[in-house]
């Protein structure tokens, strides 16, 4: 990758302010990625060392080792620098296995679709 140009001087200059620290990448599915940025380009593509991928689920959460990511700069919805020195989550958050992260996560996606389902049979009602 290279540097921005000059021509995209706010996206560099606010970029290369967090190269070699550790960030938070918010993409458009949804999903958190922390890391430290290594390098970045015009684009917002970017390449975290050390990444990882935080899944949170009600008061479960799971840090999923991803190694060295590259990140393609059209997914990223929001980059922030991250607090060392704060702690990261809520006391209340329980760190669990990656297996059982994935589980909580299809329950909840099942929940969630049958919430929908049920939202779609009961249309025909007039509610208002």
């Amino acid at each position: 990758m290279s540097w921005a140009g000059p021509e995209d001087i706010y996206l560099s200059t606010s970029l290369a302010s967090y190269l070699d620290r550790k960030i938070l990448v918010l993409l458009r599915d949804g999903r958190k990625l922390m890391g430290t940025l290594r390098s970045f380009d015009q684009f917002a593509n970017a390449v975290l060392e050390g990444a990882c991928e935080r899944v949170i689920v009600d008061e479960k959460y799971c840090d999923i080792p991803l190694g060295l990511y590259v990140i393609r700069g059209e997914n990223v919805v929001l980059i922030g620098e991250m607090d060392t020195e704060r702690e990261e989550l809520p006391p209340h958050m329980i760190r669990v296995s990656e297996t059982e992260i994935k589980r909580a996560q299809k329950v909840e996606s099942e929940a969630s679709e049958l919430r929908g389902t049920m939202r779609k049979r009961m249309e025909f009602l007039d509610f208002d």
